[in-house]
């Protein structure tokens, strides 16, 4: 009987995700390269034009999913908190989205002087 009760109370407990050191140490190093990748583009921002945003937002997204999966280890969580995690860049990308539709459809407005 105590051995039954001992096993349910196993499945309750929380491990911890015990990582290798290395898979941080890459981690790390991906997240540095990346930052001089920023760094890089941003010297490049004249011909890149238009799309400097663009880079600069993409670079900032592959960094932000790498500390997400790894140092806050949602890759090795349940899928809900996956969801709630995702519902909060849903709703800044919608805040994001009436913004600019916002600027958009205002109207030019001419200074006299």
């Amino acid at each position: 009987m105590a051995a039954a009760h001992n096993q349910n109370n196993d499945q309750n407990v929380l491990h911890p995700h015990i990582s290798p050191t290395s898979m941080y140490l890459k981690v790390g190093g991906a997240l540095f390269g990346l930052t001089i990748l920023t760094v890089i583009a941003h010297q490049f921002h004249e011909a890149l034009g238009a799309f400097n945003a663009l880079v600069a937002f993409g670079i900032a997204a592959i960094k932000a999913g790498l500390v997400l999966l790894y140092f806050m280890h949602l890759k090795d969580d349940n899928n809900m908190n996956r969801v709630i995690f995702a519902s909060g860049f849903f709703f800044l990308i919608v805040l994001l989205l009436f913004s600019v539709v916002d600027i958009a459809s205002r109207a030019l407005e001419v200074s006299p002087l």
